[in-house]
C-alpha cells in the first residue's frame, strides 16, 4: 500500500490528510496530534473513525490543517479520515457512514450585513 491522500471541510477548516501503513502514529501540522489538540474530547474525534471499524495502531497519519478552531479543525480531520479509510477499503464505509463520519456538514458561519453590527443584531432602536 502506498499513500492514500483525502481532504475534508468544516466550516472555516481544512485538512488534508496523508495516510500510509505504520504504527499509529498521528502528527497533525509537525507536532503529535495529542500536543496540538489539548483537550480530550477534540482528541477523540481524531480516533473515531479507526475506533467504528476497529484499525487501531495500524495506520500513520500525517495532517495539515488550516482555518478556523480547534472544534471544526477536528471535525474536518475526522472526516477526511473517514474518507481515506473507505478508499483504502469500501467495507468500511457502512459503519462509518451510520456514525455520518462522511457527510459534509456545511454549516458555516453567516456573513456579516451593512448598517447592523453583526449578521442578524441590530441596533437599539428609539422610537423618541
Amino acid at each position: 500500500m502506498e499513500q492514500i491522500h483525502t481532504i475534508g471541510r468544516r466550516k472555516a477548516s481544512i485538512a488534508r490528510i496523508y495516510l500510509r501503513q505504520g504504527s499509529g502514529n498521528i502528527t497533525v501540522n509537525g507536532k503529535d496530534y495529542k500536543d496540538y489538540f489539548t483537550q480530550k474530547h477534540i482528541q477523540a474525534n481524531l480516533v473515531m473513525p479507526f475506533d467504528t471499524v476497529s484499525a487501531d495502531n495500524v495506520y500513520d497519519i500525517k495532517i495539515n490543517v488550516t482555518g478556523g478552531g480547534f472544534k471544526g479543525q477536528s471535525e474536518a480531520i475526522r472526516m477526511a479520515i473517514s474518507r481515506a479509510l473507505v478508499e483504502l477499503n469500501e467495507d468500511f464505509r457502512k459503519p462509518l457512514k451510520d456514525q455520518k463520519f462522511l457527510r459534509r456538514d456545511a454549516r458555516v458561519v453567516e456573513r456579516k450585513k451593512y448598517g447592523k453590527p453583526k449578521a442578524r443584531k441590530s441596533f437599539q432602536f428609539s422610537k423618541r
